[in-house]
């Protein structure tokens, strides 16, 4: 039996970029951080490393589309945050960022790692950006390495 685990294959010579919503930019720039030192600590070069600002959550897909196209990375780092309010915009948004990243993993051979927060409060936005509940930066961040790794020993498999 085979089994790619992930666990062999180096990201040292990889690029990753990282798509990321300046909205509650108190949130985005911590998840940023946990990101950026979760590849970083990975042996990703930071020169290996390039951020993309977008105004909100909602042009995430778009700026990871662009991502894509250009051919350049080997691995993705999604990041932004929606906050319920007064109405239901946020499922809305939140839907069609989701579904928008999921399409995109199946027409592209890249790893994306997903940090959208989809919170009630800004208290548990805080809480998943690095408070209580950890840090979801880290946690997309490590999802692109590991599947990166991943695609990297399935592909060595036909060498």
């Amino acid at each position: 039996m085979q089994e790619f685990t992930g666990k062999t294959a180096s990201v040292s010579d990889k690029k990753f970029a990282i798509v990321v919503s300046n909205y509650y930019e108190n949130i985005t720039h911590k998840l940023l951080e946990g990101a950026v030192k979760t590849l970083v600590s990975s042996d990703v070069a930071e020169s290996n490393i390039t951020t993309l600002w977008t105004p909100g959550s909602w042009e995430l897909p778009a700026a990871t589309l662009r991502v894509l196209k250009s051919g350049k990375f080997d691995g993705i780092v999604i990041l932004g945050c929606v906050i319920k309010g007064e109405t239901t915009h946020d499922q809305h948004i939140n839907s069609a960022i989701s579904n928008g990243i999921a399409e995109l993993t199946l027409q592209y051979d890249v790893p994306i790692g997903f940090g959208l927060l989809t919170c009630n409060t800004l208290q548990q936005a805080l809480d998943r950006s690095g408070g209580s509940v950890g840090n979801k930066g880290v946690e997309a961040a490590e999802a692109a390495v590991h599947m990166s790794r991943v695609f990297t020993e399935f592909g060595a498999m036909g060498e």
